[in-house]
């Protein structure tokens, strides 16, 4: 009996222990739709860190993981609080300095000056747009993304196995 108690504790510990990692830590995410392609194709499927971004923050660039509305969007981070963000001619300025975008797709011109009266953006909010820059529902049309709607980082495809690895 002592031993069939022990093993129903040390079980309980270690699902308990997944359910904590699984919810707390990493979850699977699944890319729904084309606005990322190029860097990452609809049905892919990845690691989402809900643990990682809050102890590092959130960094230009970073590909993250939205709540909008019922559905989760995955963008990448294009402007940080206090940035004015720019594009014109496919080139980026961040605070009118040119900036190396990370992808190599064209978008029509735009800046947050058309969003905001100074173009600022505020603080805990952020700028974003999916890699697929002319097929992509982003900031440009859902306007600024509220800190607590970001709800991880994520850079590790795990399926389709053609797919398997960390993204830059």
């Amino acid at each position: 009996m002592k031993n069939i108690i022990k093993l129903s504790i040390e079980y309980g510990l270690i699902i308990l222990a997944v359910v904590i990692l699984r919810v707390f830590v990493i979850t699977p995410i699944e890319v729904n739709g084309r606005s990322m392609e190029q860097t990452l194709y609809d049905k892919d499927i990845m690691i989402l860190n809900v643990l990682g971004y809050h102890v590092k923050g959130i960094e230009r660039f970073d590909i993250v993981v939205i709540k909008y509305s019922d559905e989760y969007l995955i963008k990448r981070v294009i402007g940080l609080p206090g940035d004015v963000v720019e594009y014109e001619d496919n080139k980026l300025y961040i605070n009118s300095v040119l900036v190396k975008d990370v992808i190599n797709t064209g978008t029509e011109d735009f800046s947050t000056t058309d969003m905001l009266e100074d173009g600022v953006i505020p603080e805990e909010k952020y700028f974003v747009l999916g890699d697929n820059r002319y097929n992509s529902t982003d900031s440009r049309a859902l306007g600024l993304i509220d800190k607590d709607d970001i709800k991880g980082k994520t850079n590790l495809i795990l399926f389709p196995i053609k797919h398997f690895g960390i993204v830059k």
